[in-house]
């Protein structure tokens, strides 16, 4: 292919198209499977391109080689509710060579190509498949070298222009198309090979159909197809929210799925409330990641209840909407996350919470199970998603499962900003953890898109005589929504940082500089060490220093109630946090009953003598889980007053690791 050039990960090789006819990408990657289960793999496309919607092979023909020809017809979701699905309608050709390789070859059928024609499905767009495909050889000693060619034209001139780098990215086919391929056979090896542990008393086979379902589910409410049973609701005219219904959700959630209350004999359905909307100035991954850690910014906990108690066979009136009401905690359970943790799937616990004495009664924890994908910043053209669904206590492998969330794709290639900016700058600080996937080969570390599409649906079971209420909430809910995911997008923005949030210690001001002279020079009067900063460290700065080290280094206030008012970077991962919402963290929520014991005991020694030293032990992350430390230092930080009054408490959790 023409101008292919190097981008947009690091794995095996990889490239993509510029100037060329459509999008295409490149790749090689080597295998620990046989040829023909890769081959096997690749066919089932819909099992690893969460796009397809399905793949039906009409006809089938041998070759006189042993080979097969086949003539096959592709539906696929659309990304955004702006935008018509796309269909295909393809030849495909398999066969072996002599060397054990196997070929397998697809391109378009079409007026210029000639053969039959294909199905003609209404509301699709039909694209098309640029001569494709995949050469698979095998290894001396075992394994498979593969090289993968997707090379496609979708139309790009048949959407509003603003969407149209939806269509014409190379790098966003790199990372759904050719990217996720070969990420999902070597996640299949991975677990042939039994090294991967069960999460939850399950195979991995098992949850990884959980977030297939998940996807799926999503897509199907987004794309909202007539055959599934999904029909429009009448809107009041102009209207930014669509809102559909199924009165057939059966057929939608397919038979293998056990009955549940959530479809009620007295008669009702599934209603979903979709938008889309343009976000400026935020990373995909970054908004994603903060709308999964911070879910009390944007969800309302009545609609969550609701939600819940349409899995049980409990009457649940249709709330009202209650801006600022009180959300119980939430719990970040692991599940499962795939092999380079660009996707994992998790259950959030929410913690039972009611409001008038009806809900009190109902009121127990909740539980969402949860699939996030696209949250590495760094990942050129990756789609960022978080899908969510109720589940029950049981988690039943065939539970039905009514997915909502968001997605958001972004539509402007990457602008680099320096690296050296971004150290000590709030976009550090507000991130709101740590995202340990593959880093682009071509990328700077924050790299931030200009423009994205997020797109919202979420969907309700209703009772045939609540369905006009429960739309009504729904379309206010999902407006809310957009509103405080629009606030919250402003505010974590790197480029309006400065202006939008004010921090009582942000990093790079002076304060944060007179702040961290004084932590290092009281660690040195108290203890009298210097702190281990790592010797690849430059020492330009003592705010870099401690913004930098391994160690979480916390401060807190001298309250009767500490509270924790600056943390290094390592903190924030550690507490999985941010800078803004450090501050509404106590020193006791983190610590367990034994780490409360131990600074009890020697709280009088810091105050008297300046510091001391605790034993190791676990605390506790604003997200629930454990993070355990070697060791602590408590010391009191004085700053320039000549009476050598106490400013804050810091504490060193040396060489923490989570759970």
């Amino acid at each position: 292919m023409m101008g292919m050039k190097p981008g947009p990960d690091s794995i095996g090789i990889i490239a993509v198209s510029h100037n060329c006819i459509g999008v295409a990408a490149r790749a090689c990657g080597l295998v620990s499977l046989e040829p023909t289960k890769v081959a096997e793999i690749l066919k089932d496309r819909p099992s690893w391109y969460r796009d397809c919607r399905c793949v039906d092979i009409l006809h089938v023909f041998p070759t006189g080689n042993g080979g097969t020809i086949e003539l096959i017809y592709m539906q696929t979701y659309a990304p955004t509710t702006l935008a018509a699905p796309r269909d295909f309608w393809t030849l495909r050709y398999t066969c072996g060579l002599d060397d054990g390789s196997l070929v397998i070859c697809e391109r378009s059928l079409t007026q210029s190509t000639g053969g039959p024609s294909g199905p003609n499905t209404p509301g699709f767009i039909r694209a098309e498949v640029l001569p494709s495909g995949y050469l698979i050889r095998p290894c001396e000693g075992g394994g498979s070298m593969i090289h993968i060619v997707d090379h496609v034209d979708l139309d790009a001139w048949s959407v509003p222009e603003v969407l149209r780098p939806l269509y014409e990215s190379p790098k966003i086919v790199a990372q759904k198309m050719t990217i996720a391929a070969l990420r999902h056979i070597r996640q299949i090896a991975h677990e042939s090979s039994g090294e991967i542990p069960y999460g939850a008393g399950r195979q991995p086979a098992v949850l990884r159909t959980f977030s297939q379902r998940l996807s799926r589910g999503f897509n199907d409410a987004v794309s909202g197809f007539p055959d599934d049973g999904w029909s429009l609701l009448t809107s009041d005219g102009a209207e930014d929210i669509t809102i559909t219904v199924n009165s057939s959700p059966n057929k939608l959630v397919g038979s293998h799925i056990s009955p549940s209350p959530l479809f009620s004999a007295i008669g009702g359905g599934i209603l979903c409330a979709k938008a889309s909307m343009l976000v400026q100035d935020v990373p995909p991954a970054l908004l994603v990641r903060f709308l999964r850690e911070h879910r009390s910014e944007w969800a309302d906990p009545g609609v969550d209840a609701y939600s819940a108690a349409s899995l049980r066979a409990s009457p649940y009136a249709v709330p009202g909407l209650r801006a600022g009401g009180f959300m119980g905690n939430q719990v970040i359970l692991p599940l499962a996350h795939t092999l380079e943790h660009e996707e994992f799937l998790e259950v959030l616990r929410l913690e039972g919470h009611g409001f008038s004495h009806e809900e009190v009664l109902l009121a127990r924890d909740m539980y969402l199970l949860q699939l996030c994908s696209g949250v590495d910043e760094n990942a050129s053209g990756a789609c960022a998603q978080l899908v969510f669904a109720p589940i029950d206590e049981s988690f039943a492998d065939d539970a039905p499962l009514l997915p909502s969330g968001f997605r958001v794709i972004p539509l402007d290639t990457k602008t680099d900003v320096p690296s050296a900016t971004r150290t000590l700058d709030l976009a550090s600080a507000l991130e709101v953890g740590s995202g340990g996937a593959l880093r682009g080969s071509g990328d700077s570390p924050g790299g931030c898109s200009t423009r994205s599409v997020l797109t919202i649906a979420f969907q309700f079971s209703f009772e045939n005589h609540l369905r006009e209420s429960v739309a009504a909430m729904a379309r206010q809910y999902v407006r809310a929504v957009m509103a405080s995911v629009q606030r919250v997008a402003m505010a974590i923005a790197p480029s309006r940082l400065g202006s939008q949030i004010q921090l009582k210690h942000p990093p790079g001001s002076p304060e944060a500089l007179t702040l961290a002279s004084w932590i290092g020079r009281s660690y040195r009067a108290h203890t009298g060490e210097e702190i281990r900063w790592s010797d690849t460290e430059e020492a330009d700065s003592p705010l870099k220093l401690l913004w930098n080290h391994s160690d979480a280094i916390l401060c807190c206030s001298l309250k009767p109630a500490p509270m924790f008012t600056f943390g290094n970077n390592a903190a924030l991962d550690m507490l999985e946090t941010t800078l803004v919402n450090l501050q509404d963290i106590s020193l006791e929520a983190i610590l367990d009953d034994e780490g409360r014991k131990a600074l009890c005991a020697e709280f009088s020694k810091v105050m008297q003598q300046g510091s001391a030293y605790l034993p190791g032990g676990v605390c506790k992350s604003s997200m629930g889980r454990q993070a355990s430390y070697e060791q602590a230092v408590a010391w009191k930080v004085v700053g320039d007053d000549v009476a050598g009054a106490p400013h804050c408490l810091a504490f060193m959790f040396v060489n923490w690791t989570f759970l």
